[in-house]
């Protein structure tokens, strides 16, 4: 008779996404990818020492790689079978991480934006909302496979958003973080006329994706749908199996 065992080898079993964290301090709301609340499942985090969001977004990540590195291989020797983070602007470490780390890597957001355009009727494209403009660059593009003709919006101009994540502000006014959402989703509805989709860069956009299904009627993909289906496929759900006993010889 066949044992049902349980393969050995980790210290933490059942969490099989591992999220780097930036070093911040301000708050973070359900939908925030740093918010445990927002997962339908559990993950592990490792706070990544030293990089802090606008090293990240501003900065050059690669010159971080090395505590990137140490903190993810932290969450794989934990038990994590896969490992995510919580910026966009680190796809310029994806193929860094994933051949350091030894599990599947997922870094950015931004790696949907070839399958969202592939799934889009013909004549309408895949539009990127990004919490930095002035920054991301046709390198960030290039490392997370995106076209680099993908039309590009973001909330740079707004209220507070972009000032106060990148500032790491001790309080955050969510309320005026959803009116910058809102007027971004406004010009992307003007300046975009053949836009079909809408995939958000920052990961402290999530809370806000349903408003802006809302308003301008497109889909929106996030860190929350790329993580859901990343851990989807590291831990597949199991059916249960029900045998016909009418069969001969059941």
């Amino acid at each position: 008779m066949a044992q049902n065992l349980l393969q050995g080898g980790k210290t933490v079993y059942g969490a099989s996404v591992g999220i780097l964290m930036l070093e911040t301090r301000f708050p973070r709301i359900p939908g925030d990818m740093g918010n445990a609340l927002s997962w339908p499942f559990p993950v592990q985090y490792r706070v990544v020492r030293g990089a802090s969001p606008d090293k990240v977004v501003r900065g050059n990540p690669r010159d971080l790689l090395p505590v990137f590195i140490e903190a993810g291989r932290e969450l794989v020797a934990m038990g994590c079978d896969g490992i995510t983070t919580n910026c966009g602007f680190l796809a310029l470490v994806q193929e860094d991480l994933r051949a350091a780390l030894g599990v599947p890597v997922a870094t950015s957001s931004l790696m949907q934006v070839p399958m969202v355009q592939a799934m889009l009727p013909p004549g309408r494209r895949a539009v990127i909302l990004t919490i930095s403009k002035a920054t991301l660059t046709e390198a960030h593009l290039a490392a997370a496979g995106v076209p680099p003709d993908t039309p590009i919006h973001g909330t740079d101009d707004g209220r507070c958003l972009s000032r106060d994540i990148l500032g790491d502000a001790p309080e955050i006014d969510f309320d005026g973080c959803r009116l910058d959402m809102l007027d971004a989703a406004d010009a992307i509805l003007a300046g975009v006329p053949d836009a079909g989709a809408i995939v958000l860069e920052c990961t402290n956009m999530v809370p806000y994706a349903a408003d802006i299904r809302r308003r301008t009627g497109l889909p929106v993909f996030s860190i929350q749908t790329m993580i859901e289906w990343f851990q989807a496929g590291l831990m597949p759900r199991r059916y249960p199996v029900e045998l016909d006993d009418s069969r001969p010889g059941a």
